[in-house]
């Protein structure tokens, strides 16, 4: 579908439509393997729905609409302004697919094909608010990877939006670098994330569809995909980094702003190339998460000390958080988007009620005035050993924690709500066992990692 005189809703249309998403695709080297059923297996290279109005794409059935099915409705500049419509999908127009794919981007039977690189164990049975059918095309649908390269890069910049990543990459900085910049950079990530995932909810604007994109991972594939919350971190993360490391840290600045730069670029495109956002999911992104900055950075110095210094801090903020989780989980279907809000709500009321704990007993404190700006210290075998040591014994001190909470939250809710805890899977969809769950592990193992670790280092004489 190429850009048509439309105004700001045909540029909105055409940043949003899945074949923006595909075409990324096959020029980073990723194409689909479909099945014996499929149109484009039979020798015809068109978009599925390519064929005309009334058959198939060489499929012989109803044709495949390659534009986005949505679950609302989709932005219409005036009317269909004369476009033919294919017919209706759950109640929404859809329109004639894209221009004919070359047949030379036909997979070829030597090819090594690859299945979704991540799934989500609760979301393996077909739920997560999809239809069935659709659910499992895009949950099995083979691909080729051609460019090994591009597929390991934007592998590592999708991680970078992940658990795995926060999980180690908070804590490391705050055991070994500097726990007053990681304080306030995770007050930013707790804004965004919260912010990102309550819009989506409310906007309710579907993924790319697939066909014709590839489903390159599918584990967040059940949340709704406007903004991009991956872009979100992926910008806030670098660039409060680089803000409030400017002046306290000695280091080329122009090295910091093209780190930044590069972070967040990159993080942007490994969800294009995962299949996993539009364009314009990815803009709006980046555009949200640059306002919620622009709000919140001048206030990170009130936050801080409000939580390090005010008496009752830690009952306000326990209920902050409660309230906002609870404000913002009115799900219409079960998706990653809920548990995933509990867990960043649960771990910033843990680091917040720490750091107060932290100011109360002199753990970690905070570096007088006059010693700024830091400089890098020199890298020995020695800052390296004590560095390592310190985020391997808190890592395994983290997830020992998260072991034990998720052991004993998960069978207590279930007993106290009276729900069956026969299967876990389904157990843990309920959101009164979910939000507990969520809430009370994330929300522990961020408070040890703030305070409990630190605290074992002045005993190990690991500071």
């Amino acid at each position: 579908m190429g850009l048509k005189a439309g105004g700001w809703w045909g540029l909105v249309r055409y940043l949003h439509h899945p074949d923006q998403v595909a075409r990324f695709q096959r020029l980073c080297g990723v194409l689909a393997v479909r099945s014996a059923h499929h149109p484009l297996s039979n020798g015809d290279c068109r978009h599925p729905g390519a064929g005309g109005g009334g058959g198939g794409g060489g499929g012989g059935g109803e044709p495949e609409e390659s534009g986005a099915s949505y679950r609302g409705e989709e932005p219409q500049p005036g009317g269909d302004g004369g476009k033919r419509h294919l017919g209706k999908k759950n109640g929404v127009a859809c329109e004639p697919a894209g221009p004919t794919r070359p047949c030379s981007d036909t997979p070829a039977a030597a090819d090594r094909r690859d299945k979704p690189r991540r799934r989500n164990s609760l979301n393996d049975d077909g739920g997560g608010g999809k239809g069935g059918e659709e659910e499992e095309e895009a949950a099995g649908t083979e691909f080729i990877v051609r460019n090994r390269l591009l597929y390991y890069l934007f592998s590592f910049g999708t991680e970078l939006g992940n658990e795995l990543f926060y999980i180690t990459f908070f804590p490391f900085w705050l055991w070994n670098i500097d726990p007053y910049v990681g304080r306030r950079l995770i007050v930013i990530w707790v804004w965004v994330m919260y912010l990102g995932q309550c819009t989506k909810d409310i906007i309710r604007w579907p993924r790319p569809r697939s066909p014709p994109v590839v489903k390159v991972e599918i584990f967040y594939d059940s949340e709704y995909g406007m903004p991009s919350t991956h872009a979100m971190s992926g910008t806030a993360i670098p660039f409060s980094l680089f803000f409030l490391t400017v002046g306290r840290w000695q280091y080329p600045y122009a090295f910091g702003l093209l780190l930044a730069s590069s972070w967040c670029i990159l993080v942007c495109l490994s969800r294009l190339y995962m299949g996993m956002h539009s364009i314009l999911d990815i803009i709006a992104g980046v555009l949200y998460s640059i306002l919620i900055l622009i709000i919140f950075h001048p206030a990170l110095d009130i936050i801080d000390n409000f939580n390090l210094t005010y008496k009752y801090a830690p009952l306000f903020i326990i209920s902050l958080h409660l309230g906002m989780g609870l404000f913002s989980f009115t799900l219409d279907t079960w998706s990653t988007s809920r548990g995933d809000t509990a867990e960043i709500l649960g771990s910033g009321a843990g680091i917040a009620c720490a750091s107060h704990f932290n100011h109360m007993f002199g753990i970690l404190p905070d570096p007088p005035l006059d010693a700024l700006p830091f400089s890098p210290p020199a890298i020995t075998f020695n800052l390296i050993t004590r560095a390592f040591l310190r985020f391997a014994l808190g890592v395994v001190v983290l997830l020992l924690t998260r072991a034990v909470l998720k052991a004993c939250t998960i069978p207590l809710a279930c007993k106290i709500f009276r729900i069956p805890c026969t299967d876990i899977r389904q157990a843990r969809k309920r959101m009164e066992v979910e939000l507990p769950y969520r809430y009370m592990t994330y929300g522990m193992v961020g408070f040890v990692a703030l305070f409990l670790v630190p605290s074992l280092f002045n005993y190990l004489n690991l500071s």
